[in-house]
Protein backbone atom coordinates (compact mmCIF):
# COMPACT_ATOMS: atom_id res chain seq x y z
CA UNK A 1 0.00 0.00 0.00
CA UNK A 2 0.72 3.58 -0.64
CA UNK A 3 0.18 6.81 0.77
CA UNK A 4 -0.38 9.91 -0.85
CA UNK A 5 -0.71 12.85 1.74
CA UNK A 6 -1.51 16.41 0.33
CA UNK A 7 -0.66 19.17 2.71
CA UNK A 8 -3.12 22.26 3.11
CA UNK A 9 -5.07 23.66 5.85
CA UNK A 10 -8.78 22.31 6.64
CA UNK A 11 -11.95 24.98 6.27
CA UNK A 12 -13.53 26.55 2.99
CA UNK A 13 -11.42 30.03 4.16
CA UNK A 14 -8.47 28.59 3.07
CA UNK A 15 -9.53 26.79 -0.43
CA UNK A 16 -7.41 28.25 -2.94
CA UNK A 17 -4.43 29.17 -0.92
CA UNK A 18 -0.79 28.51 -2.21
CA UNK A 19 -0.85 26.82 1.31
CA UNK A 20 -3.45 24.27 -0.44
CA UNK A 21 -2.11 23.37 -3.31
CA UNK A 22 -1.25 19.96 -1.93
CA UNK A 23 -5.11 19.25 -1.27
CA UNK A 24 -5.47 20.35 -4.79
CA UNK A 25 -3.54 17.76 -6.34
CA UNK A 26 -4.39 14.95 -4.11
CA UNK A 27 -8.15 16.01 -5.09
CA UNK A 28 -7.55 15.67 -8.48
CA UNK A 29 -5.98 12.74 -8.54
CA UNK A 30 -9.34 10.81 -6.14
CA UNK A 31 -11.67 12.50 -9.32
CA UNK A 32 -9.33 10.31 -11.80
CA UNK A 33 -9.16 7.13 -9.48
CA UNK A 34 -12.85 7.43 -9.01
CA UNK A 35 -11.81 6.99 -5.40
CA UNK A 36 -14.04 5.93 -2.46
CA UNK A 37 -16.19 8.74 -0.62
CA UNK A 38 -13.57 10.78 1.94
CA UNK A 39 -13.60 9.00 5.36
CA UNK A 40 -12.84 11.26 8.63
CA UNK A 41 -10.20 9.12 10.18
CA UNK A 42 -6.57 9.77 11.54
CA UNK A 43 -7.40 13.00 11.83
CA UNK A 44 -7.72 13.22 7.60
CA UNK A 45 -9.90 12.90 5.25
CA UNK A 46 -9.14 10.10 3.35
CA UNK A 47 -10.40 8.34 -0.10
CA UNK A 48 -9.12 4.82 -1.30
CA UNK A 49 -7.93 4.49 -4.57
CA UNK A 50 -5.93 2.34 -6.35
CA UNK A 51 -3.38 3.13 -9.13
CA UNK A 52 -0.27 1.43 -10.31
CA UNK A 53 -1.20 -2.32 -8.80
CA UNK A 54 -1.13 -0.46 -5.28
CA UNK A 55 -3.74 0.40 -3.24
CA UNK A 56 -3.27 4.20 -2.49
CA UNK A 57 -4.44 6.49 0.29
CA UNK A 58 -5.28 10.09 -0.33
CA UNK A 59 -5.12 11.66 2.43
CA UNK A 60 -6.05 15.67 3.42
CA UNK A 61 -4.55 16.20 6.81
CA UNK A 62 -7.36 17.83 8.92
CA UNK A 63 -4.83 19.82 11.52
CA UNK A 64 -3.37 22.40 10.09
CA UNK A 65 -0.44 22.73 8.14
CA UNK A 66 1.77 22.38 11.27
CA UNK A 67 0.82 19.57 13.04
CA UNK A 68 0.84 17.22 9.63
CA UNK A 69 2.94 14.63 11.06
CA UNK A 70 0.21 13.19 13.77
CA UNK A 71 -1.74 12.11 10.98
CA UNK A 72 1.07 10.69 8.96
CA UNK A 73 2.05 9.05 12.01
CA UNK A 74 -0.78 7.20 12.78
CA UNK A 75 -1.41 5.91 9.14
CA UNK A 76 2.01 4.86 9.24
CA UNK A 77 2.25 2.75 12.69
CA UNK A 78 -1.44 1.97 11.70
CA UNK A 79 -0.72 0.18 7.81
CA UNK A 80 2.64 -0.80 9.30
CA UNK A 81 4.64 1.15 6.32
CA UNK A 82 8.13 2.39 5.88
CA UNK A 83 8.15 6.30 5.28
CA UNK A 84 9.30 5.03 1.35
CA UNK A 85 6.15 4.29 1.07
CA UNK A 86 4.31 7.93 2.05
CA UNK A 87 4.52 10.56 -0.69
CA UNK A 88 4.10 14.25 0.31
CA UNK A 89 2.55 16.98 -1.80
CA UNK A 90 3.65 20.42 -0.33
CA UNK A 91 4.06 24.05 -1.61
CA UNK A 92 7.16 25.67 -1.66
CA UNK A 93 7.96 28.57 -1.92
CA UNK A 94 11.42 28.29 -3.48
CA UNK A 95 10.12 27.49 -6.30
CA UNK A 96 8.93 29.50 -8.51
CA UNK A 97 5.16 29.38 -9.10
CA UNK A 98 4.56 27.52 -11.35
CA UNK A 99 7.55 24.73 -11.40
CA UNK A 100 7.75 21.36 -9.61
CA UNK A 101 10.39 19.19 -8.23
CA UNK A 102 10.52 16.16 -6.59
CA UNK A 103 13.07 14.68 -3.98
CA UNK A 104 13.42 11.52 -2.49
CA UNK A 105 14.92 12.79 0.80
CA UNK A 106 16.45 15.78 2.09
CA UNK A 107 15.69 18.53 4.82
CA UNK A 108 12.04 20.33 4.81
CA UNK A 109 13.42 23.42 3.29
CA UNK A 110 11.25 25.45 5.55
CA UNK A 111 8.16 24.07 4.61
CA UNK A 112 6.58 23.67 7.95
CA UNK A 113 4.46 20.78 7.97
CA UNK A 114 6.32 18.78 5.88
CA UNK A 115 8.96 19.46 8.71
CA UNK A 116 6.58 18.16 11.24
CA UNK A 117 6.32 15.08 8.98
CA UNK A 118 10.03 14.16 9.01
CA UNK A 119 10.22 14.60 12.86
CA UNK A 120 7.45 12.81 13.60
CA UNK A 121 8.63 10.13 11.01
CA UNK A 122 12.07 10.15 12.92
CA UNK A 123 13.60 10.17 9.39
CA UNK A 124 14.49 12.39 5.99
CA UNK A 125 13.18 9.33 3.93
CA UNK A 126 10.57 10.75 2.56
CA UNK A 127 9.59 11.16 -0.82
CA UNK A 128 7.95 14.81 -1.39
CA UNK A 129 6.52 16.65 -4.44
CA UNK A 130 7.28 20.20 -4.22
CA UNK A 131 5.05 22.99 -6.01
CA UNK A 132 6.36 26.07 -6.03
CA UNK A 133 4.51 28.93 -4.79
CA UNK A 134 6.91 31.76 -5.87
CA UNK A 135 8.10 33.91 -3.05
CA UNK A 136 6.14 36.65 -1.56
CA UNK A 137 6.70 40.42 -3.05
CA UNK A 138 8.50 43.12 -1.00
CA UNK A 139 8.51 42.99 2.65
CA UNK A 140 5.31 40.81 2.91
CA UNK A 141 5.12 38.64 5.75
CA UNK A 142 5.95 34.64 4.26
CA UNK A 143 3.02 33.42 6.14
CA UNK A 144 0.50 36.40 4.91
CA UNK A 145 1.80 34.80 1.12
CA UNK A 146 1.07 31.22 1.67
CA UNK A 147 -2.43 31.95 2.96
CA UNK A 148 -3.00 34.06 0.11
CA UNK A 149 -4.41 33.05 -3.31
CA UNK A 150 -3.04 32.95 -6.60
CA UNK A 151 -3.36 36.14 -8.59
CA UNK A 152 -5.67 35.58 -11.75
CA UNK A 153 -2.11 36.14 -14.32
CA UNK A 154 -0.98 33.06 -12.12
CA UNK A 155 -3.67 30.52 -12.50
CA UNK A 156 -3.07 29.22 -15.50
CA UNK A 157 0.20 28.33 -14.64
CA UNK A 158 -0.88 27.00 -11.38
CA UNK A 159 -3.54 24.76 -12.85
CA UNK A 160 -1.09 23.56 -15.47
CA UNK A 161 1.42 22.49 -12.45
CA UNK A 162 -1.45 20.58 -11.02
CA UNK A 163 -2.13 18.37 -13.66
CA UNK A 164 1.62 17.82 -13.91
CA UNK A 165 2.07 16.94 -10.70
CA UNK A 166 -1.00 14.25 -10.53
CA UNK A 167 0.67 13.15 -13.37
CA UNK A 168 4.05 12.96 -11.78
CA UNK A 169 2.71 11.32 -8.73
CA UNK A 170 1.40 8.45 -11.13
CA UNK A 171 4.61 7.74 -12.27
CA UNK A 172 6.04 7.70 -8.54
CA UNK A 173 3.63 4.85 -7.71
CA UNK A 174 4.15 2.83 -10.77
CA UNK A 175 7.64 3.30 -11.44
CA UNK A 176 9.31 4.99 -8.67
CA UNK A 177 10.63 8.17 -7.76
CA UNK A 178 13.78 7.87 -9.27
CA UNK A 179 11.76 7.35 -12.84
CA UNK A 180 9.62 10.72 -11.46
CA UNK A 181 12.87 13.14 -10.26
CA UNK A 182 14.32 12.08 -13.95
CA UNK A 183 10.78 12.99 -15.98
CA UNK A 184 9.96 15.96 -14.01
CA UNK A 185 13.23 17.30 -12.73
CA UNK A 186 14.67 17.96 -16.16
CA UNK A 187 13.20 20.53 -18.10
CA UNK A 188 12.12 23.86 -16.65
CA UNK A 189 8.62 22.96 -18.75
CA UNK A 190 7.59 20.32 -16.00
CA UNK A 191 9.69 21.21 -12.75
Amino acid sequence: MKVVVGLGNPGSQYAGTRHNIGFDVVDLLAERWCADKAQAKFQSQIREGFWGGHKVLLVRPMTFMNKSGDPVLQIVRFFQLEAADVVVVCDDMNLPTGRLRWRASGSSGGQKGLADILQKLGTEQVPRLRLGVGRPPGQMDPADWVLSRFRSEERQSVEHMTVIAADSVEICLKEGIAAAMNRYNKTEENS
